[in-house]
């Protein structure tokens, strides 16, 4: 299916979106159109969501403290499957946002973060001040808003914001990589388990182990669950169906 704002390719049972133009509204429609396919299509285990040239979103001829349009975040939000962004270059404001959705954060080496909305006399409104605090804690979440202070990849990794750090060379080998070994695995149990998690972390610590037996259970009704057991006995790999 064509697009004008993003590329979207899928290998075997690795997805990825390519952010290849300014973030606006047909992004955000792009975005919307493509994740909702990837929703339904279950031959998709994993997603990359990636950037192109200095920025991992692009932002064009954007005025500061001009408002930019809804919906990329939320629209990636909607991906039942784990995402991993491959933060190519610079993650500023609403692009910082859409990668904070994403479930691991690569980054090239030569990577920036910031959340630079205050000092347009701004905020962020593509969730930044509710994600932030849940990945890198409420100190050095408020710290990174109030000041917009500029982050290197060394010090995203640091405290949190990213997982790997990479020089730029080896960026898409190590977040394939990546998706190649976490697509290996079931891929319903895959879903399951982001739920879990996301949900979970609104929930109580009671209502939160409640939720994750719920979905153990519900695996166990699938074939998927029946084909890893076998897989197990008969010590082979297991070929999972989503099913």
């Amino acid at each position: 299916m064509p697009y004008r704002s993003i590329k979207y390719s899928k290998k075997g049972h690795i997805a990825t979106i390519r952010l290849t133009s300014p973030a606006g509204r047909e992004l955000a429609r792009e975005l919307e159109e493509v994740c909702g396919h990837i929703n339904e299509d279950n031959d998709v285990y994993v997603v990359i969501l990636t950037g192109t040239g200095a920025a991992f979103v692009d932002f064009g001829d954007a005025r500061p403290g001009k408002r930019p349009p809804p919906g990329p975040a939320a629209a990636v939000a909607t991906i039942d499957r784990p995402v991993i962004a491959a933060i190519n270059g610079d993650a500023a404001g609403e692009g910082l946002e859409i990668a904070l959705i994403c479930d691991i954060r690569i980054a090239s080496d030569k990577a920036r973060f910031a959340m630079p909305q205050v000092a347009q006399g701004s905020l962020p409104t593509d969730g930044g001040t509710q994600r932030l605090p849940r990945i890198v804690g409420r100190g050095k979440a408020m710290e990174m808003l109030l000041t917009a202070a500029i982050l290197t990849a060394a010090e995203a990794l640091e405290i949190g914001l990213v997982s790997q750090c990479v020089p730029p060379s080896r960026l898409k080998e190590e977040t394939q990589k990546l998706a190649e070994t976490i697509a290996a695995r079931g891929p319903l149990a895959l879903r399951y388990l982001k739920e879990a998690v996301n949900k979970g972390m609104d929930m109580t610590l009671e209502q939160g182990l409640r939720l994750e037996a719920d979905l153990y259970f519900l695996l166990h009704t699938t074939a998927d669950r029946t084909e890893g057991i076998n897989a197990f006995r008969d010590k082979r790999k297991p070929k999972f169906k989503g099913k």
